[in-house]
């Protein structure tokens, strides 16, 4: 049975002879650990600062400068053109406490040399900015390298050769260019074309005309003056407004899952394949700190921005009553754990030697100490069962209680354990796992991800770790600090740790003994009174209500995947949001406003942008798949004509020149102004009835797709964006298989979320038949 401790190193009681104090040799020990842990991590930051504030040059390439320069000076050649004779004279007289000729010759040639080598530097780095902002390369077809795009991706490689650290690249990322309204609006106007009417359209047209004559002109000048200034013109408003200001539950409405391998198994034991996977995420975090993770790179040559990352983990959203706020602290020795209604405190370091510092939990202690707290048979506090409710709920009631009832004594400090850990644990006691044989267990797992019972999840932190019964992994994640791309590169390296270089005994557990003498989980005390126990149920009402509303429907494709999609001379991504339009057509009978999300990290801070897929051209092929009257040569050149738009249209998002985050700015600079736009305002309302998003992987080279084709992920899901939509997430997985995660209301009578990924599926097959692709029975 777990030991409980008291969360706070100071204890004091009031006696007749005065104040009797009591100290917690332990969390004095990890106080202490603490701060040492910091000064260290503040010199790792300064070092790490060093050597990214001077990338691509380094401490050797300086000497190798200072060298040449002193060497050239001994063959009596003067590079410095009398710079080096001129500095010598300005020297102060008193210069040090060695002024021989020799010396001032030396320090001389030193301070010329750090001067040429700064400069490089600048000119390397200016240089590197410029050839990132060509992106001709996108546009170019696949096999059809020209020679410009071929000498710039040669200038790329030589200017950021070497070992550039996790940040290097970042100042040398070019800024999101803000479009011009003229191109904005002719893109949105050809974007809604094919789902208005003549009359409709018409209207649209006069409204976006008069916006971009009368209104556009001053709105766009504030917006134009702010991307000067700020690094990005659109993230900080992204996260603000459509994150942190949103009201509603997170959970299901923002927060996303994530899935743990499906086709293969580690070990079944839950406590163990908890331990390799806090261990390996843990490790990621020293890496991540260190700056010793290699920048994502477009094509293996483009750095791509990676300061999402900075807020992974020791973060935690914190509810106002108008807007959230997201509190990152720099550090955090600890992991918060749910199990069976209570609530524990997991040291992640081991502290043996106060001078030594402190060392990571091996995989094995790590076990050890979540084991304790699946045999630990206390029971919950009063009000601690479905404490984590109130994460689930509006975000005004939250705020109120937190202010109310966790703001000093007791529970103010067990909130504070849970909020500075460096993320949340779930001992789930329920078991989930995929099984081919039975079609409804990858929804069943899904949905225990996305909401589970909807207070044995802690919605608030960056992510949530669920440990399932039978050691089935999965993440929900909290989407403000940062887009999915970013959780699936730790989970990537999560996973590949844990089955390539952990691994397990033969018995399941972890490898190794573990130390019996490590000081066990500490129990969280609350003290929650009955006005708190009503608002934590007022909470659970309105989050059950909310995940009982949601359909889940997962299913893996079996027929093809990428690799046969490749052979239709597409784009994947293109063939499966064609595939959707035609499946949502024969679903409802109509087209509607469909949200796909690519991403902005080829510019600094980039995150996301809307790739607006129902276009002319793919609704033009859905309507001749639909009519059957067409040959296939006809329907296959309307499927290149529409598939080539969506892949032109993917690049204008990546490369900032979408369309929606330079309207939304736009509307937020005219309520800035208190500008009325009628044009803005309809465009800002329209629902997005049908939103979908491609899981990425394989973003870390630790998977080799044709040695371990069963080592994929099922990819993870999200709610409905609208409540009479669809949320479509899919991860076409290796060359053979898709995975598709979609979500409706049961409230809906116009959605059913099995239906439509029927018919995905027969979309699939049909448009694979129009290229003679071989298909096996589906």
């Amino acid at each position: 049975m777990a030991e409980a401790h008291q969360a706070v190193a100071f204890q004091f009681t009031v006696t007749p002879d005065g104040f009797d104090f009591r100290l917690s040799r332990e969390a004095l020990k990890h106080l202490y650990l603490t701060e040492i842990n910091a000064w260290k991590k503040r010199l790792i930051r300064i070092k790490n600062g060093i050597l990214r504030g001077v990338y691509p040059g380094s401490p050797t390439s300086w000497l190798a400068v200072v060298m040449a320069t002193v060497g050239t000076s001994y063959c009596n050649l003067d590079i410095s053109n009398g710079l080096v004779y001129y500095i010598q004279k300005h020297l102060p007289e008193r210069f040090g406490p060695y002024q021989t000729p020799q010396t001032r010759a030396l320090v001389s040639m030193a301070i010329f040399s750090t001067g040429v080598w700064i400069v490089g530097i600048f000119f390397f780095r200016q240089t590197l900015k410029l050839l990132l902002s060509y992106h001709g390369w996108m546009f170019e077809a696949h096999g059809h390298t020209s020679r410009s795009t071929k000498v710039w991706a040669a200038c790329v490689r030589l200017l950021s050769s070497g070992r550039p650290m996790l940040y290097s690249f970042q100042t040398s990322l070019p800024k999101l260019p803000v479009p011009s309204v003229q191109a904005t609006i002719h893109r949105y106007l050809e974007s809604v074309r094919p789902l208005l009417d003549d009359e409709k359209y018409q209207r649209m047209e006069v409204l976006a005309k008069e916006f971009q004559d009368k209104t556009a002109p001053r709105l766009q000048k504030y917006l134009v003056f702010k991307s000067w200034w700020a690094t990005n013109y659109v993230s900080d408003w992204w996260e603000e407004y459509i994150y942190l200001r949103g009201r509603d539950p997170l959970m299901v409405n923002s927060n996303y899952y994530v899935m743990d391998f499906v086709l293969i198994k580690n070990t079944d034991v839950q406590a163990a394949r908890l331990g390799n996977i806090v261990h390996a995420m843990i490790t990621y975090r020293r890496k991540l700190d260190r700056e010793d993770i290699k920048p994502v790179m477009a094509l293996g040559i483009v750095p791509m921005c990676s300061n999402q990352m900075e807020r992974m983990f020791n973060t935690t959203r914190i509810p106002g009553k108008e807007t959230d706020v997201l509190q990152h602290f720099n550090e955090s020795r600890h992991v918060a754990v749910y199990h069976k209604g209570r609530f524990f405190k997991v040291w992640l370091y081991e502290g043996s030697n106060l001078l030594k510092g402190s060392t990571l939990l091996k995989p094995r202690d790590l076990e050890l100490q979540f084991q304790r707290i699946l045999d630990d048979p206390s029971p919950p506090q009063p009000g601690e069962e479905r404490l984590a409710a109130l994460t689930a709920g509006k975000r005004v009631e939250w705020a109120q209680a937190r202010q109310t009832f966790f703001s000093s004594g007791k529970n103010r400090a067990a909130l504070e354990a849970i909020e500075r850990a460096a993320f949340f644990v779930v001992l789930d006691e329920e078991s989930h796992r995929y099984d081919p044989e039975d079609e409804a267990s990858l929804s069943l797992y899904g949905k225990a991800l996305l909401h589970g019972n909807c207070y044995n999840r802690w919605f608030d932190k960056s992510f949530t770790l669920v440990a399932f019964k039978n050691g089935q992994l999965g993440l929900n994640t909290e989407h403000s600090w940062a887009d999915a791309p970013v959780m699936g590169h730790l989970w990537e390296f999560a996973l590949g740790t844990d089955i390539f270089h952990l691994g397990y005994s033969e018995t399941g557990h972890c490898v190794g003994e573990p130390n019996l003498t490590l000081t066990p989980p500490q129990r969280l005390q609350w003290d929650i009174p009955e006005r708190c126990q009503a608002a934590i149920e007022r909470s659970y009402q309105v989050a059950k209500a909310l995940a009982d509303d949601v359909e889940l429907y997962c299913f893996q494709f079996f027929p093809f995947g990428k690799g046969l999609i490749k052979k239709c001379r597409t784009s994947p991504d293109a063939f499966v949001q064609i595939a959707l339009q035609l499946a949502h057509f024969r679903d409802k009978g109509k087209f509607c406003l469909t949200y796909e999300a690519s991403m902005t990290r080829l510019f600094r801070e980039g995150r996301t942008e809307t790739v607006r897929s129902c276009t002319n051209e793919s609704t033009a092929f859905v309507k001749a798949m639909v009519q059957g009257s067409h040959t296939k040569a006809d329907l296959q050149k309307l499927f290149r004509k529409a598939s080539e738009k969506h892949q032109n249209m993917y690049r204008l998002a990546m490369t900032g020149a979408g369309i929606d985050r330079h309207l939304f700015c736009l509307y937020v600079v005219s309520k800035y102004l208190g500008v009325s736009s009628p044009f803005l305002a309809e465009v800002l309302s329209e629902p997005w009835r049908l939103s979908t998003s491609q899981t990425a992987q394989f973003q870390i080279g630790m998977f080799d797709a044709k040695k371990y084709p069963n080592h994929l992920g099922a990819g993870g899901g999200f709610g409905p964006v609208a409540d009479d939509g669809y949320g479509v997430s899919y991860m076409i997985a290796g060359e053979n298989t898709i995975f598709f995660h979609i979500s409706s209301k049961f409230s809906s009578s116009e959605t059913n979320a099995q239906r439509f990924g029927k018919h995905i599926h027969q979309a699939l097959l049909d448009i694979a038949d129009l290229f003679k692709v071989p298909k096996a029975d589906s």
